[in-house]
């Protein structure tokens, strides 16, 4: 059998590394090319920038403008929250009875004090009689000691009588006022327990349904209770904001607290009893001049306004929230028991706060910026940084100064160096941000 010579050996070791410089050289040669190729290609179908007298040829663009005005804008934290009910109260029997009639429609409002069912009276009305007859029979038992006592003095004056059976006499006498005292107490025992037979509101507030029909036995043990009552003007909302504006909250209650307050801070323990009852004071009551504003849920509706009254005692350490309390007059009944709804509590103002439109500030490659007209009416791009936006408005901290004219309209037509034309002379006043702004939310920045 013939033996197969090597590769190698075969072709030369020289030809050999001269085939692979070719080829090296060959490769790095077209791989040039290819870039040389791509680069005039993308050169030649880049557009070509528009020159200045290009520029000043071109028409106006039709945008529309605001001037950047400087004003004090509410700082504002946003959190979720509930209503609830100011007071809450289960109505329920004190006593066993049968229910007899109810004095209200399920779902109206009740007065305090208002009779709203009657229990039979039967038994309470029969035990009070029996009572008040127990004290005249036991008071007259007393007149009649009495007398007997002013005759054992007269006799024990002449030493008719002995001492013993005159102490005898009034120790009797005492007895029987005692008896008298005691039956007093029955009696109002007694009609304790038949005003417990009229049930009236403990609160002005709106009744729920009705839990028992008249004709029904009810008991004082019964856990369901008569109607529930919810007082719903005042009305309170519960609401949660971050762990990470537990700063702020707090100096916001500090600054508005009056000096002294309770408010300032939390009572010390050296404090004792009279800081207790300060910071007690300070939860029933209103901070003075921190606002609350309650909103639906997810619409820009504004359901009503109040003050803080309650800011927890602890962070919620599984959920990282802060929870806040606030009061809110409801007399138009907007704010109901359960309904969830957007809170925004506001800590103080942003005083000489630069503010656009937000549709005037951009996002591009380099980040955030503006469209500013020049004097002579030609637009350049000017970088900005925003601090916070919210309802239609921005707050601008870098880039921009007040009295200058942005474009809040129309920017994807415009490049640098063009010149711009106001689209309608009312369109300037209806951008322009004016009067007193909506609160901002330091979380709201872009």
């Amino acid at each position: 059998a013939t033996r197969r010579e090597p590769f190698l050996s075969i072709i030369p070791f020289r030809e050999l590394m001269a085939i692979s410089s070719v080829r090296r050289s060959f490769l790095w040669w077209s791989l040039a090319a290819l870039l040389i190729l791509g680069a005039w290609g993308w050169w030649s179908g880049r557009p070509a920038p528009a020159s200045a007298a290009e520029n000043a040829a071109a028409p106006p663009v039709l945008v529309h403008t605001a001037t950047v005005a400087a004003r004090d804008m509410p700082i504002r934290i946003q959190g979720l929250g509930a209503v609830q009910a100011w007071a809450s109260v289960t109505v329920r029997a004190r006593i066993d009875g049968q229910l007899e009639s109810v004095g209200f429609r399920e779902g109206e409002v009740v007065r305090q004090g208002q009779l709203i069912a009657r229990l039979d009276d039967r038994t309470q009305k029969a035990q009070l009689a029996q009572a008040i007859a127990q004290r005249a029979r036991d008071q007259a038992q007393l007149d009649n000691a009495r007398e007997d006592l002013a005759r054992y003095v007269e006799l024990a004056r002449h030493g008719a009588i002995d001492r013993k059976t005159l102490d005898t006499q009034r120790a009797q006498v005492a007895v029987l006022q005692a008896t008298v005292q005691s039956d007093e107490a029955q009696i109002q025992a007694a009609r304790v327990q038949l005003d417990y037979t009229r049930i009236t509101a403990p609160l002005t507030g709106r009744t729920g349904a009705l839990r028992v029909d008249p004709g029904n036995l009810v008991r004082a043990t019964d856990a369901d209770g008569l109607v529930l009552i919810n007082q719903i003007d005042p009305i309170a909302v519960s609401f949660t904001v971050p762990d990470t504006a537990f700063a702020e909250v707090q100096a916001a209650v500090r600054a508005q607290a009056p000096a002294g307050g309770a408010a300032s801070g939390p009572p010390s323990v050296a404090g004792g009893e009279a800081a207790g009852k300060a910071a007690g004071a300070a939860a029933a009551h209103p901070v003075p001049g921190l606002a609350v504003e309650v909103y639906g849920r997810g619409r820009p509706e504004l359901l009503g306004r109040g003050a803080l009254v309650l800011v927890d005692n602890q962070i919620d350490a599984a959920s990282g929230t802060l929870r806040l309390k606030a009061r809110l007059d409801n007399p138009g009944q907007g704010l109901w028991p359960g309904q969830t709804v957007d809170v925004r509590l506001i800590l103080g103002d942003r005083a000489g706060a630069l503010v656009v439109p937000e549709s005037a500030v951009q996002r591009g490659a380099q980040g955030l910026y503006v469209y500013v007209v020049e004097p002579d009416g030609r637009v350049r791009p000017q970088t900005v940084r925003m601090a916070v936006a919210q309802d239609g408005l921005a707050v601008v901290t870098e880039g921009l100064s007040a009295g200058q004219r942005v474009v809040v309209d129309g920017q994807y037509k415009l490049r640098p160096g063009l010149k711009i034309a106001e689209a309608a002379a009312e369109a300037a006043d209806a951008a322009s941000p004016g009067g007193k702004a909506a609160p901002v939310a330091p979380g709201d920045a872009s």
